[in-house]
């Protein structure tokens, strides 16, 4: 199972749209089965799923603590890949999610706040020695900071060759649990995120160092979301 985490201390980066959306874009691709988990206090991405009717990406309940240990629960259970949000701060939550995960991508918007933010996460995976790709989110289309944003954030480390342009449609499809693709599957906004897809695909597969899990010390595994409409998870709650 590969483990990617969305990380950035800066809020509103768009991590929470880019982990829903690059999640169904990989059970679309065929990378699946796809698990989400929220480590956000926020719970904005769990909010966003519970409105889903699509039995994947599946939904798993766990902490910070339990993280290590369910993500072999969940890789026992079948699934290839495991997309983990986290908050817009820099914590020692934070560190410990890194720490597990094969790639790191921090979404950043082409301004200067953003850009002066990523110092700390850039920190964080360097300590773990652990990959990261930037991607520019949230963009102008043609503007000129855009261009600046990435030459700026290569001085740090890899950026995506896809820029995630600002679109009403990305806002609008979370409202009610789906995505671009979902909405209108040739649209520019879909294209984007399934070229950002197939590049990070790539890079996992390219940068996977397994990760050496320890025996599970919990008993049970993680707790899956509850959906109002049955999908072979609702109301399911392994273990505490």
């Amino acid at each position: 199972m590969r483990v990617l985490a969305m990380a950035s201390q800066k809020g509103g980066s768009g991590k929470t749209t880019l982990s829903g959306h690059l999640a169904v874009q990989a059970q679309l691709a065929g990378h699946g089965p796809v698990v989400l988990i929220d480590i956000d206090p926020q719970g904005s991405l769990s909010e966003w799923w519970n409105e889903r009717t699509a039995e994947y990406p599946a939904f798993a309940q766990t902490t910070v603590a339990r993280l290590q240990a369910d993500l072999e629960v969940l890789r026992q259970q079948g699934f290839k890949l495991a997309m983990i949000d986290t908050p817009p701060a820099i914590t020692m939550a934070i560190q410990s999610v890194i720490n597990v995960s094969e790639l790191v991508v921090v979404p950043t918007r082409p301004s200067p706040h953003d850009l002066r933010a990523v110092g700390a996460t850039v920190d964080l995976c360097d300590r773990a020695g652990k990959p990261l790709i930037f991607v520019v989110n949230a963009a102008t289309p043609k503007a000129r900071i855009t261009s600046d944003a990435a030459v700026a954030l290569s001085q740090h480390g890899t950026v995506a060759p896809i820029t995630i342009h600002q679109r009403t449609d990305f806002a609008a499809s979370m409202i009610d649990g789906r995505t671009v693709m979902e909405v209108d599957p040739n649209g520019k906004s879909a294209g984007e995120i399934a070229q950002l897809w197939t590049y990070v695909a790539d890079r996992l597969e390219k940068n996977f160092r397994r990760t050496v899990f320890s025996v599970p010390t919990v008993s049970g595994g993680p707790g899956f979301g509850q959906r109002p409409a049955a999908s072979g998870f609702g109301r399911r709650v392994v273990g505490g």
